[in-house]
């Protein structure tokens, strides 16, 4: 009896000694995990940690893979990739016989400058504010709240200006619509066609020597101009309704929006006036660029995400800290 009590007290104790000698050969942790049946090596917090960054360089990767997405039709258009459908037109038809102006009320660089730079600065400026006086925090891989807050605001804007841009330029090449100085373009009448008043005429020969005239002559549905104005300039006043939330800007606020809406309205209207484009091109643009403008802002951009309520009042940094 003595001897198996013995024996069986000495048993756990060389099952330790057992246990220790292989963590001493085989190298500790890891090996007691495999014993304990486990089979795997624990993870650490950088392991970890590195492992949510390599995620979201990945989202970013997939964001601008679907900005490039989105710009393929206007890069197509602007890059002269794919030509204009050759619409016809019936002979006397009034709405395309109107002179050719070289000078335009608003030109491209202008209308750039006026829908990137201006919108562009403005948030840039707000989100730079926010950053240093709200005390804002994001979940970003960049630890930079200033580049961070800055890409999820310009990335969104910029996503929609592909987009509205795609959008005017799959139309123009599809539909294929005569500008109102068609005519005047590629250089031809009515009477040196000697057509009768009222039939079509599926093609002409122009006698303009400049082929892309005649192609841009060929892209006025729908207005380009009117579109990117009224996406940019409506963007803008989103972003001031969601930002400027100082309590003087009572009437301030709506004051700006009226004049950003105001600019995007003046900007389509000397569309017609150059004779560029017909009225339902830049109604038809207003109307794109607008819908584009309020569903970026409200389902893609952050400007209006809500915040979580605080069930009462504190003084502590955490409180008052408002997500980019």
């Amino acid at each position: 009896m003595q001897k198996l009590n013995s024996t069986n007290s000495s048993t756990p104790l060389s099952r330790d000694a057992e246990l220790q000698q292989r963590l001493a050969d085989h190298g500790g942790f890891g090996e007691a995990m495999k014993e304990n049946g486990s089979g795997k090596s624990p993870i650490t917090p950088e392991h970890q940690g590195s492992s949510v960054c390599t995620k979201r360089r990945m989202l970013v990767v997939l964001d601008l893979l679907c900005l490039l997405v989105a710009s393929i039709p206007f890069l197509a258009c602007e890059l002269k990739a794919v030509t204009p459908y050759r619409r016809g037109f019936f002979c006397g038809d009034t709405s395309i016989t109107y002179p050719y102006l070289e000078s335009e009320a608003i030109n491209d660089g202008v209308l750039i400058a006026g829908g990137i730079v201006i919108t562009g600065l403005t948030i840039a400026l707000g989100e730079s504010y926010r950053v240093r006086y709200r005390g804002v925090n994001s979940r970003a891989f960049v630890r930079n709240l200033y580049v961070s807050c800055l890409y999820k605001e310009l990335g969104s804007f910029l996503f929609g200006c592909g987009v509205s841009q795609s959008l005017t330029n799959m139309a123009k090449l599809s539909v294929g619509r005569l500008r109102p100085h068609f005519l005047s373009v590629c250089n031809v009448t009515y009477a040196s066609l000697n057509c009768k008043p009222g039939s079509y005429i599926g093609d002409v020969t122009c006698r303009q020597k400049d082929h892309k005239m005649v192609e841009e002559a060929r892209k006025s549905f729908f207005s380009g101009h009117s579109s990117f104005a009224m996406y940019t300039m409506l963007y803008l006043a989103f972003y001031l309704q969601a930002r400027l939330s100082w309590p003087g800007a009572r009437l301030l606020r709506p004051v700006l929006q009226f004049l950003l809406v105001m600019i995007a309205v003046y900007t389509g209207l000397s569309r017609i006036s150059d004779y560029r484009h017909h009225p339902t091109d830049v109604i038809t643009g207003f109307v794109q660029g607008g819908l584009t403008a309020y569903w970026v802002a409200f389902y893609i951009s952050t400007m209006f995400k809500s915040r979580p309520e605080v069930s009462s009042p504190s003084t502590s940094l955490e409180s008052q800290q408002t997500v980019c």
